[in-house]
């Protein structure tokens, strides 16, 4: 492994408002995370022993904002599902989303299906081979598209997920706000410049980065002395790692309410599929209120008198969601329209059927206890 120059390390530091990296640093930085990935990488992982880039891709999208823990078993039965592209792209969404539920985040399962088809539509079922191309299909943005075509095609690209960022600005001292969009770009700029010059290193350093993010550079408490480039990093000398990277702008969360209609009757549950657009979009779900008083309408149209459920409250991205449910169980249908003239369209599923739907986490754990 090369010995790395804390000289390099100190231009780097002092020229970190330029869009430049000391070529002997960036040489010794990419070579050490090569060189670290292949003796104290992870290896075992079952995307990495492979290089299509369809089960590379599912990885890559299942791993976003997912741990690795809860992929593993997910990413198997996904597979055994969907072998390849074509059997992906065939699938109708509703099967798609019931085979994605419990990972969240459903836009990427909907994006998923819409790749897959554009790839059989498109590019005949094979996936285009550069970076560039990668980034033009659905769901594919640029570091997602650069770590494809480095794992599967050994091609020069830039990854930069929330992992490697860290890395990355703390080894440069990269101080300026990710929250703006010119220093993030400059950022990737750095992020291309200490990149191998070797293609066959493209794998080991793109898996090395990922590794030293998730397992070394945390964003609390770093353990900077597993770290391979400790000599190299600035954030190390200076004793603050955890100040990068800086992003001042943070999301404003909002905080929602509703109420959802449990109804049963015969052993089956009424739901209701929400818009293709949205949260849980193309998701089923049951009938949401805004206030109880239109449930408890709703319910007495229906001859019945929901029972109180422990609230559920539930975190998204950019807001807490509290849900009430209520329960309700129907002794008859009315004779309007199977039920759905009161509570719109639906449809009534066994529950012994429910595994079988796409039901958002918190519904399915209400429902099945799962």
């Amino acid at each position: 492994m090369p010995r790395p120059r804390r000289e390099a390390a100190s231009r780097a530091a002092e020229s970190s408002s330029a869009t430049e990296v000391d070529a002997d640093l960036a040489r010794q930085f990419a070579s050490l995370v090569v060189a670290w990935q292949r003796e104290h990488g992870r290896h075992g992982l079952p995307w990495q022993r492979t290089r299509d880039p369809y089960r590379v891709w599912l990885s890559e999208i299942m791993l976003q904002q997912t741990q690795v823990s809860t992929v593993l078993a997910y990413y198997a039965r996904f597979l055994e599902r969907y072998p390849d592209v074509p059997a992906l792209a065939a699938a109708p969404l509703d099967d798609v989303l019931t085979a994605w539920a419990g990972l969240g985040y459903y836009s990427r399962a909907r994006n998923l299906h819409r790749c897959a088809q554009a790839v059989v539509a498109v590019h005949g079922g094979s996936f285009p081979t550069s970076a560039a191309q990668l980034a033009e299909l659905p769901g594919i943005g640029r570091s997602t598209a650069a770590a494809i075509a480095s794992f599967c095609f050994g091609e020069r690209a830039a990854i930069l997920d929330g992992n490697v960022k860290r890395v990355l600005s703390r080894t440069l001292g990269f101080g300026d706000d990710l929250a703006e969009t010119r220093h993030e770009r400059r950022l990737w700029s750095l992020a291309e410049a200490v990149l191998p010059q070797q293609g066959d290193d493209m794998p080991a350093y793109t898996q090395g980065l990922m590794d030293l993010g998730a397992t070394v550079c945390l964003a609390r408490k770093p353990t900077c002395l597993l770290c391979p480039v400790q000599a190299l990093c600035a954030a190390q000398r200076e004793g603050s790692p955890e100040r990068y990277p800086v992003k001042t702008r943070k999301l404003k969360r909002s905080r929602r309410e509703h109420w959802w209609l449990w109804l049963e009757w015969q052993d089956q549950v009424w739901l209701q599929q929400r818009p293709a657009t949205g949260v849980w979009a193309g998701l089923w779900v049951l009938p949401l209120f805004d206030d109880e008083a239109q449930l408890q309408a709703a319910a007495q149209g229906l001859g019945s008198t929901p029972e109180p459920q422990p609230q559920i409250e539930h975190a998204l991205t950019h807001f807490d969601w509290v849900l009430h449910p209520r329960r309700a169980r129907l002794a008859a249908l009315p004779a309007a329209d199977g039920g759905s003239g009161v509570l719109g369209e639906g449809r009534w599923v066994a529950r012994d059927q429910l595994g079988g739907v796409a039901l958002p986490s918190p519904l399915r754990k209400l429902l099945l206890g799962a």
